[in-house]
């Protein structure tokens, strides 16, 4: 069935896969089960070792450190073969980014072109996130693409890194739509200058961009060794064989939920990032029907006027992929692996309707689609907690709280540092919440401290949990961190996030809900005063004082069933004092030995039972 017959009314509804091979480029052959798990295993190898000589190789932080990549092998019209463990956000949208240089270049490609696009409205998952496709080739046949995105430090925009108050996506710097920056092995000079003279960092991005490029060729040779080890037709029936095994356990696990609607809470974002105290709804709610499943946002708000906007293909469709697969192919919950390739997309759809916050119309700025796509994975574990308690968690951070600090003269260069600050999970069953964590669609690492310093005139004075307790519940949330910075040199900060502070993450099964995060500037001193989550191109002088607070997750059922050995440990551990073990958890802690009475404890919790029954 197409889109159409499988959600009636929902005209924008898009799978997040391409679905079988109509056209192949090689003969479908048998694969016994030995070879298949070798070329499924070589696969996936290629993927990770394509990453990682990236992440070696990067200039800034944000790849080398941050690890903001994402690799993978493709087929000649985008099916994913194969990725990398690296960002969901970044490998989900490859074939996208596919889609997007194919539509120019079909039928053109030769061997040792190298293609660069970044085009929001064509695939990419926002301009930063530059997509490097380098056509694969068995002889003169064209069987595929190796691929690579990263974030970009700079791309000559309105601010430094990035900027969320943008009249549109113009505004959000150099736009490269399906160039060829390479043609038949050749580099074009002429391009390339024009890149990087229009870029605040030309150094870094050069580094990072011939990283991406060393990153294809990799992925080029590995598989000419694979196809001469094996052949094409094996190489790609494998393949093949991979994509279909995934689809039917998805199908498999999809099909174990009742056909239905599962609607979420409605959740709300803060702001766009100009019109402050005006939040932004998001509307969810996930549709299954047989082995298909579709999250619909119709009834999110409409496209803002700032780049707090999200690309439905290069954002949203990998962003409901993802949700979906993490919470129903979790490894550890089914055991046994299953390989992400286009297989898994299939049965997964998106619907948002054209012109919302989740499918803006061009040319709406979109860059400052960080926070909207987490809220996605997070607005889906809301949906189907009922369906699925033991596999999902309380309310998430769900933020990528990511900061710009930028320095026009630094060591007689223009300096531009990007730091993502981790948040937390919520508490799920049998788990406490992670504390300080990347997130959902993130999967990446906090900047060290070190690095950040060495690199820019800044001090951290502070990083350690907030000191409030976590959210209370069974399995208590995660708790976010406070990170102070101190600037050696005046310097501009740009920020894309949402505190959280009207919808902080919602505990669930009697869990209590998490805390906001916030944003202050010379904390503690008559100078004090909050910035919102947003910001661009605020200036600090040599002296002040930036302080980050990150959002609590939430917790996961009734606190009053939390062993209360482990709420114990968390008073030792300094997370909870001894009045909130026993008012939030009914735990009597000894004075003398640090242990719980038991005795007590039992006395207290079923008065306290009785008072909320």
């Amino acid at each position: 069935m197409n889109a159409a017959e499988l959600w009636p009314g929902l005209d924008q509804a898009r799978s997040t896969g391409l679905g079988a091979h109509a056209e192949r480029r090689w003969n479908r052959v048998e694969v016994d089960p030995v070879s298949l798990q070798v070329i499924g295993g070589a696969l996936h190898s290629i993927a990770h070792e394509m990453a990682e000589l990236l992440v070696r190789m990067a200039y800034s932080s944000v790849m080398r450190e941050s690890r903001d990549i994402g690799a993978a092998l493709l087929d000649f019209d985008g099916r994913q073969l194969c990725e990398s463990d690296s960002t969901p956000m970044h490998c989900g949208s490859l074939p996208a980014y596919v889609r997007g240089i194919d539509r120019k270049h079909r039928g053109r490609y030769r061997p040792g072109d190298v293609y660069l696009h970044n085009h929001p409205y064509h695939g990419a998952s926002h301009s930063p996130d530059y997509g490097v496709l380098l056509p694969l080739f068995v002889g003169d046949l064209h069987v595929g693409f190796a691929g690579c995105t990263g974030h970009m430090v700079d791309i000559g925009a309105a601010d430094p890194g990035f900027s969320v108050d943008v009249p549109d996506f113009f505004a959000e710097g150099q736009i490269l739509d399906a160039v060829k920056l390479h043609a038949a092995g050749e580099r074009s000079e002429g391009l390339w200058s024009l890149i990087m003279d229009n870029v605040r960092t030309p150094e870094a991005n050069a580094g990072d961009l011939e990283a991406m490029i060393a990153c294809c060729r990799l992925g080029e040779q590995r598989f000419a060794g694979l196809v001469a080890r094996h052949g094409l037709d094996r190489v790609m029936s494998a393949a093949e064989d991979w994509m279909n095994y995934a689809e039917r356990r998805m199908r498999a696990r999809i099909e174990e939920l009742p056909d239905g609607e599962y609607p979420a809470p409605d959740a709300w974002l803060e702001d766009d990032g100009k019109h402050f105290g005006k939040p932004l709804k998001i509307a969810t709610k996930v549709l299954v029907r047989g082995g298909d499943i579709c999250v619909d946002l119709t009834g999110s708000t409409p496209q803002t006027a700032t780049g707090f906007n999200c690309p439905f293909e290069g954002s949203v469709l990998p962003a409901v992929n993802f949700a979906v697969r993490a919470l129903l192919l979790d490894e550890t919950a089914e055991g046994a692996g299953v390989p992400q390739n286009d297989g898994v997309f299939r049965p997964v759809y998106a619907h948002a309707p054209k012109g919302s916050i989740f499918n803006p119309i061009y040319p709406r700025g979109c860059e400052a689609r960080f926070t909207q796509i987490n809220r996605i994975p997070d607005q889906v574990l809301a949906a189907l907690s009922e369906a699925l308690p033991q596999r999902v968690t309380g309310g998430n951070s769900a933020n990528v709280s990511c900061f710009v600090y930028s320095f026009e003269s630094y060591r007689g260069k223009y300096q531009i540092n990007v730091e993502i600050n981790e948040g937390s999970y919520g508490g799920r069953h049998g788990r406490d919440g992670l504390d300080t964590v990347d997130t959902l669609m993130a999967n990446t690492r906090n900047n060290p401290l070190e690095e950040m310093e060495l690199s820019a005139p800044m001090l951290c004075e502070r990083y350690e949990l907030r000191d409030e307790a976590p959210a209370p519940g069974r399995w208590r949330g995660g708790m976010g961190a406070v990170k102070t910075w101190r600037f050696l040199e005046g310097a501009a900060v740009s920020s894309t996030g949402d505190n959280r502070s009207g919808d902080p993450p919602r505990g669930i099964f009697g869990g209590g809900d998490g805390l906001p995060g916030q944003v202050k500037v010379n904390p503690g001193t008559p100078r004090e005063q909050e910035l919102p989550a947003k910001v661009s191109h605020a200036r600090f002088e040599a002296g002040d004082r930036l302080e980050i607070t990150l959002v609590s997750g939430g917790g996961y059922g009734d606190p009053l069933e939390r062993d209360p050995r482990l709420v114990a440990d968390n008073v030792l551990d300094g997370l909870l004092s001894s009045e909130q073990a026993r008012e939030q958890y009914g735990v009597v802690i000894d004075p003398e030995t640090g242990a719980p009475d038991l005795a007590a404890t039992e006395s207290l919790r079923r008065k306290q039972a009785g008072e909320t029954a």
